[in-house]
């Protein structure tokens, strides 16, 4: 399947779908009609890659998106490893299932550490930090796409 560039979401109008993908729970974002604004919606965790594939397929159908960015953990070198070949197996998986809404990836450096930081700031600890930091994460990386898209 053909590999999908930020980009190239200029092309499309209408709302974004953000993710961060986990093996345990999948944050996830919504960006506003506008694409000013990304907010999240929360998480899934349906359990294995392809599960998780169906449940953000489902979620994407509900909330009428016209395109899905996923992230991109790659090495601060630049480099990508396991987690991003994990997560592009994921992007295909959606592509599969959603041949109709353009998926694309984005560089998530350092995102799970700014949501840490954020968090620490307002003091989210134990269970609660646990159920919000991937919703956190999607968000921000969704809202560095929507950026992306603006410049």
């Amino acid at each position: 399947m053909q590999e999908v560039t930020i980009l190239d979401l200029k092309e499309t109008k209408g709302r974004i779908l953000g993710v961060d993908f986990g093996d345990t729970r999948t944050g996830l974002a919504v960006s506003d009609v506008s694409r000013f604004l990304a907010s999240g919606i929360g998480y899934v965790s349906p359990g294995g890659i392809v599960k998780t594939a169906d449940k953000v397929a489902e979620v994407a159908r509900e909330q009428k998106v016209s395109a899905i960015v996923v992230g991109l953990p790659k090495n601060m070198d630049g480099s990508e490893g396991f987690r991003a070949e994990r997560c592009r197996e994921f992007a295909d998986l959606l592509r599969e299932r959603l041949a109709d809404i353009p998926v694309a990836m984005m560089d998530e450096r350092m995102t799970t550490m700014s949501a840490s930081r954020y968090l620490n700031e307002t003091n989210t600890r134990g269970q609660k930090r646990k159920g919000v930091i991937d919703t956190l994460s999607a968000q921000i990386i969704l809202q560095n796409a929507l950026d992306r898209l603006k410049n």
